[in-house]
């Protein structure tokens, strides 16, 4: 046994400790702050509320008391569909709540978003010479990634006809 002397006296197992004093401080204090809440709702926020209201906002923020319950869960609304998202309050907050199984969130704030995400469509750049690509896989001697990188030129051709 050995002791740990930093104002407090606490005695340890040959080298087992208590699981909090192995997290990072910074980790400590966003869960703390709730951060592990804001990111569950984030995770499964479209399993949580339905297609139409995931499609019209989305969560920022969730600033939550001392006690972790009745925090306030701030949304970016798209333009125009503010009046949508004000009617189903209620109905966001109680799905949220029977998500985590307590009064995890009490009120909603809304934002309006400026503008709309915009996904780009990308397009896929152009190779015009495949003898310098297929010359570098050829010199590969792992089996596994020489296959699967053969995969991926043959699919990469197939995308661009």
């Amino acid at each position: 046994m050995h002791n740990k002397n930093n104002n407090k006296t606490y005695t340890y197992i040959q080298g087992l400790r208590p699981f909090s004093s192995s997290i990072p401080k910074t980790l400590k204090k966003h869960l703390r702050k709730g951060g592990y809440n804001f990111s569950n709702i984030v995770d499964n926020w479209t399993r949580v509320v339905s297609k139409k209201i995931s499609d019209a906002c989305y969560p920022v923020t969730v600033k939550m008391g001392k006690e972790m319950r009745n925090g306030v869960l701030v949304l970016n609304v798209i333009h125009g569909k503010e009046m949508q998202i004000e009617y189903e309050k209620n109905e966001i907050i109680d799905k949220i709540n029977s998500f985590f199984g307590y009064n995890c969130i009490g009120s909603i704030s809304l934002k309006i978003a400026q503008n709309k995400i915009n996904k780009k469509n990308k397009t896929i750049p152009k190779i015009k010479n495949f003898t310098k690509i297929e010359e570098k896989i050829k010199k590969i001697k792992d089996y596994q990634l020489k296959s699967s990188l053969n995969n991926f030129l043959k699919a990469y051709n197939e995308k661009l006809k």
